[in-house]
């Protein structure tokens, strides 16, 4: 597995539309192992295929619970309900957080990388993740929901309601 080096803002493929993946292979395999040792080495909690200048519907999450590494491959939201306002950040915009209000259930549809067809139903924090990372392979970035900038050194303190 490598590291990859993780795209930084202003690079136009953040703002593109992703293709969707039609080939399920080992290469793809490679890639994905390849996009979660990246998330991780950078600390995050979601990476998609943008963001290692690949345009591909290709996102991982892992929020470091019980539910694991989520590889997501032309993922499709089926379902939204509630709303939750939090801090986030992106590995493409080292340094910079704010409010982004999401939805606070998800219901995605998405594929694995042997191109197997699931659906995972995400509350809270996990759904916050999905929802960011899908809007990457949107070309949709977070700065463009922020409804206030927070500066790194209050995030601690940071109370959402």
């Amino acid at each position: 597995m490598a590291i990859l080096p993780i795209v930084k803002y202003p690079d136009s493929i953040l703002e593109k539309e992703c293709k969707p993946v039609t080939q399920f292979d080992k290469k793809l395999k490679t890639l994905v192992n390849d996009m979660y040792e990246t998330m991780l080495a950078a600390d995050g909690v979601g990476l998609a295929a943008p963001q290692i200048g690949v345009g591909q519907q290709i996102a991982v999450v892992d929020i470091g619970e019980d539910i694991g590494r989520l590889d997501l491959i032309n993922p499709v939201i089926l379902k939204t309900s509630g709303e939750q306002t939090d801090v986030e950040g992106c590995l493409s915009f080292p340094g910079l957080y704010g409010t982004v209000s999401r939805p606070y259930y998800v219901k995605v549809q998405a594929q694995d990388v042997k191109g197997r067809t699931f659906i995972v139903e995400a509350e809270d924090y996990l759904a916050r993740a999905i929802q960011h990372e899908i809007d990457h392979l949107h070309g949709i970035l977070f700065t463009s929901l922020v409804l206030k900038y927070i500066k790194e050194e209050d995030i601690e303190g940071f109370d959402s309601e």
